[in-house]
């Protein structure tokens, strides 16, 4: 043990980066001196309000910061919540070794090698007992646990301070589908020898009992395989080895070769056989053209979906979108996952669609076809009184899982002072005789698209909200460096559900301009009378502030408004007034606007003015919010004197409620080109 200037011994911190008050995105500092070392880094699945978002990753701030600082990684098993961040990462900080188990470190190798960022660590595949040094500091055994992947692992990690023992995620299963049992003996050793503190899976701490044993589902999957007069498809998590080796026993027991359909199950088979943790022949499996030659009793499709997700095989499935398979009304279609918190919602929906087409759906807790791989409260007093810590930090779960979990260890005689529910980014300081909560560093999410190369920040979230719930309008506007305009406001409008005729946009915009330059002008000019004496983003932010109260009083909507401001080429003489039939509002921002339209009412949150949805303008909607608006200057040539001979605002009614149908014609052909 070192210790600080005033004599005290130096503290080892412990800092979770994500996993707390969640699920998913597991990742963990350890520090002590000058070391950091980290053990797993997972991503998360985005909420229904992420629009466009794919997948949550932890922010890394503290560990970019520190980066010189990194001795290594440990990586306790193979689930995505607890590897599928590291490639990403790597692309912002080096990481000199990653240790871990057989499959795990098979996984994470591919994810590197396809976002190119293999060269910036290398990797060591550890055993059963195995202890790895990390930097100065830190020892850390690999103790064998049992949970739903294959190669998974506790760890006892011995610094300066005393032993801690990090479960991950496990539950106590004595008859393993691998016949790799818990190595409970290894933790009691710990237990006799003295533990400092106690770091455990928390995800069931809600749920009394023991967890059952992954062989539990077997008989249930038999009897419904067995029952099946058609095809058989199966989905669960790629990653849930176990499970999916008994799937392709049962596969063979009944006499059905098994087509493998989604990326993720593909890769995930070939690494587990090729690597023993699945043993079956090879002639059990067919390619997708060999689908079409067997009797649909000897099939069974193997596929992701089980969480809803948008793009898995069974869901383009359930919609009729899959190139190779479409449901027939003697399918049985049997879910052996339950719903990860958050996707509840998308598996109803693909359950519904299925049920719909007629297939036969087998899913939920009374059917037997899942069990957890993670503790209940049993299996978490087993650990406690295994491990005997005398401090205790509940993780891995959403907060009342945590206090849960420290009501559990309270009822196995832990003070309450000697455990803390902490948060991502808290620090935990732990000395052999005190544990406390020190200054917090700085944690949050990355948010990733589709391409798992743009990061989405929190602005361009709450844009895309907006625009999912209300659209956008676009307005190009004319102005010269005088101060006039020099044509008519050219409006767009996505998304934007209203009965309102799109011209009244466009007279709006041409009023609200007027307004500024005839009350704003001299604030925004700066006393030149040059273009780049103009300040041309405060008249832009003006002019959409005001758009913004106009159709908030009027229309009690609040569509994303941009306003693009195009000089006009200097030396033109074009100015255009706003016609005297339009009331041009009153001095003062509050007031001005005018009296709402005859007949238009509010557009109402659950449609448009007259009460009804109209489809265009929800599925605009659905792409910006997923996309965001995309908008240059190249889109608004300079306007040319000619351009003020037309006396109408010229406006474009795509997204608008009311649509004709040659609108939608034209519409749904330009989304075919750009999806094609």
């Amino acid at each position: 043990m070192t210790q600080t200037p005033n004599g005290s011994v130096e503290p080892l911190r412990i800092i979770p980066l994500g996993g707390l008050h969640e699920i998913g995105k597991n990742t963990c500092v350890f520090e002590y001196g000058n070391e950091l070392m980290l053990v797993d880094a997972g991503l998360s699945f985005p909420s229904d309000d992420m629009h466009g978002v794919n997948v949550v990753m932890p922010d890394t701030t503290y560990l970019r910061e520190n980066e010189p600082r990194i001795r290594g990684m440990i990586v306790t098993h193979g689930h995505e919540d607890h590897i599928g961040g590291i490639a990403h990462h790597l692309k912002q900080f080096t990481i000199p070794i990653i240790y871990g188990p057989r499959l795990a470190l098979s996984l994470l190798d591919d994810k590197m090698k396809e976002a190119g960022v293999s060269d910036r660590t290398r990797t060591k595949t550890v055993r059963p007992r195995e202890v790895v040094k990390v930097g100065k500091h830190f020892s850390v055994e690999f103790i064998r646990n049992t949970h739903s992947i294959a190669d998974s692992f506790s760890l006892a990690i011995t610094t300066p301070v005393g032993v801690i023992v990090f479960t991950g995620d496990f539950k106590f299963d004595h008859t393993p589908v691998d016949g790799e049992r818990f190595d409970l003996h290894r933790l009691a050793q710990y237990g006799e020898d003295g533990v400092l503190c106690l770091f455990s899976d928390s995800t069931n701490a809600e749920l009394p009992g023991f967890t059952p044993p992954e062989r539990a589902v077997f008989p249930n999957l038999d009897r419904h395989i067995a029952q099946a007069e058609g095809r058989v498809l199966v989905t669960t998590f790629a990653s849930s080895v176990h499970r999916v080796s008994m799937i392709l026993e049962l596969a063979l027991k009944h006499g059905r070769r098994v087509g493998l359909l989604g990326r993720s199950m593909l890769n995930v088979i070939a690494k587990a056989r090729e690597l023993g943790y699945i043993r079956c022949p090879d002639h059990l499996f067919l390619t997708m053209k060999q689908l079409r030659d067997l009797p649909d009793r000897e099939l069974l499709l193997l596929m992701t979906g089980s969480q809803g997700e948008h793009l898995a095989a069974l869901s383009r499935i359930a919609r009729a979108e899959h190139p190779h398979v479409q449901l027939k009304t003697t399918d049985t279609v049997i879910f052996s996952a339950s719903p990860i918190p958050g996707n509840t919602i998308a598996v109803v929906n693909v359950i519904d669609q299925l049920m719909m087409q007629g297939a036969t759906v087998i899913y939920g807790k009374d059917k037997g076809i899942h069990v957890s791989g993670h503790g209940s409260q049993e299996d978490e007093k087993l650990m406690l009184a295994l491990t005997r810590p005398r401090f205790f930090v509940p993780v891995h779960g959403e907060h009342r899982m945590l206090v849960q979990h420290c009501k559990t260890a309270q009822s196995m005689g832990m003070p309450p002072e000697s455990m803390l529910v902490i948060d991502n980014g808290d620090v935990v300081e732990l000395t052999p005789e005190s544990i406390r909560r020190g200054e917090p560093v700085k944690a949050g999410i990355e948010l990733l698209d589709s391409t798992r190369k743009g990061v989405i920040n929190t602005q361009v979230l709450k844009e895309r909200q907006q625009l999912a719930e209300d659209g956008v309008l676009v307005a190009h506007v004319s102005i010269s460096s005088a101060g006039h305009m020099g044509a008519p406001a050219r409006v767009t409008l996505r998304g934007v559900a209203t009965s309102l005729a799109p011209q009244h946009f466009a007279n709006w915009t041409d009023n609200e301009v007027q307004w500024v330059l005839d009350n704003r002008w001299q604030q925004l000019c700066r006393g030149g009378d040059d273009l780049q004496d103009v300040d041309w983003v405060g008249l832009q932010r003006e002019v959409e502030l005001g758009l913004q109260r106009r159709l908030r009083r009027e229309l009690e909507v609040e569509p994303l408004i941009i306003v693009v401001v195009q000089p006009t080429p200097k030396g033109s003489t074009a100015i255009y007034k706003v016609p005297a039939t339009e009331e041009k509002g009153t001095p003062g921002r509050p007031g001005r606007g005018g009296a709402r339209p005859n007949g238009v009412r509010p557009l109402q949150r659950n449609g448009s003015a007259n009460g009804q949805s109209k489809n265009p303008a929800l599925m605009d909607r659905r792409h910006l919010s997923a996309n965001g608006a995309t908008l240059s200057q190249s889109t608004s040539p300079p306007v040319s004197p000619s351009a003020v001979a037309s006396p109408e605002p010229e406006v474009n009614t795509d997204g608008v409620g009311a649509t004709s149908a040659e609108t939608v014609r034209k519409r749904r052909s330009r989304s075919r080109a750009s999806t094609a």
